[in-house]
């Protein structure tokens, strides 16, 4: 971090200590520093594939504690985060409240935060899940904190793309809470969401680039044309989908998971050659609608994994 760096936290923590803080607010702070939209994510993805490696329901208490392990596990990762980018959170409109910037939660605070919760998380599935998701747990936190915050993030343009990494291991913690091993449909599912990362995110970075540059973050949306990221998208979408297909032959899934994820990539395959579309025309803004594609990315991860979840229970 440089000097100015360091004054702008420093300066924005004074700002935010202006204003009162309440147990309250402070716990609201710590909170916001899990993320706690990421829960979101592992539902959508891990219970699922517990479903699908149980071949049907699991018991609760194992869901229970694999979920409330993945979200420890998850905050404290996205804790360290903040920590660690608190200086370009603090240029960025979309990361300028976070509470390491504003000051409710000092950067000691956040850290021994950050830290705790990864430890905990730890122990906590190792102990009441397995130690097989114990140890992906710990390599996610690793992922995301060291090879993509401090390694990966302001030092190149593929930085989201294996980066992303660390938001495939719930599906592989899932999986290895119920069988305690890894599978090759565990490893296509992994494969499906480390390809759906670049074209989730890109969009959401085309929309924030003039953020991103300020902030000196070279997403691939700030350092090259829209039509070198567009041609990215349509690449990654095709792996994405092929990833998701290839799940079929396994044996694992019925005609549910077939008719979702071939209707699921269709459509979403279609919103991504759009955007590409337009971005061959010169559009821009609204017009190129990125938003559109990073909702539809949402909805498309959402039913792919919803009718995994049905496929278990549907038999002709």
């Amino acid at each position: 971090m440089t000097a100015t760096q360091g004054a702008s936290v420093r300066n924005s923590g004074r700002d935010g200590d202006r204003t009162p803080r309440t147990p309250l607010s402070v716990l609201r702070g710590y909170v916001a520093l899990t993320k706690p939209r990421i829960i979101e994510l592992l539902l959508i993805t891990t219970i699922p594939t517990m479903f699908l490696a149980a071949g049907g329901f699991p018991s609760l208490w194992l869901i229970l504690t694999t979920m409330i392990g993945g979200y420890l596990a998850a905050g404290g990762a996205n804790a360290l985060n903040m920590y660690l980018d608190r200086d370009i959170d603090a240029k960025m409109k979309r990361t300028k409240n976070r509470p390491l910037v504003t000051g409710e939660i000092s950067p000691r605070a956040g850290l021994i935060f950050g830290i705790v919760l990864s430890i905990v998380s730890t122990l906590w599935l190792g102990l009441l899940v397995n130690w097989m998701s114990a140890a992906l747990g710990a390599g996610a936190i690793l992922l995301y904190v060291v090879f993509y915050t401090i390694l990966l993030k302001r030092r190149t343009s593929q930085n989201i793309v294996w980066g992303g990494v660390a938001g495939c291991m719930p599906v592989l913690i899932g999986w290895s809470a119920v069988t305690g091993t890894v599978s090759w449909t565990a490893v296509l599912l992994f494969l499906v969401i480390f390809f759906w990362t670049p074209p989730h995110y890109w969009p959401l970075a085309e929309k924030f680039s003039r953020d991103y540059a300020d902030a000196g973050v070279p997403m691939l949306p700030v350092v090259a044309s829209r039509g070198k990221v567009a041609g990215q998208m349509i690449m990654h979408t095709a792996l994405m989908v092929f990833a998701s297909l290839a799940i079929i032959p396994l044996g694992a899934t019925g005609w549910v998971y077939g008719v979702g994820a071939v209707a699921a990539g269709a459509w979403f395959g279609f919103l991504v050659v759009r955007y590409a579309l337009r971005v061959r025309r010169g559009l821009s803004g609204k017009a190129l609608g990125p938003m559109v594609v990073f909702h539809g990315s949402i909805t498309y991860l959402t039913v792919l994994f919803v009718a995994l979840a049905i496929d278990p229970f549907v038999t002709l």
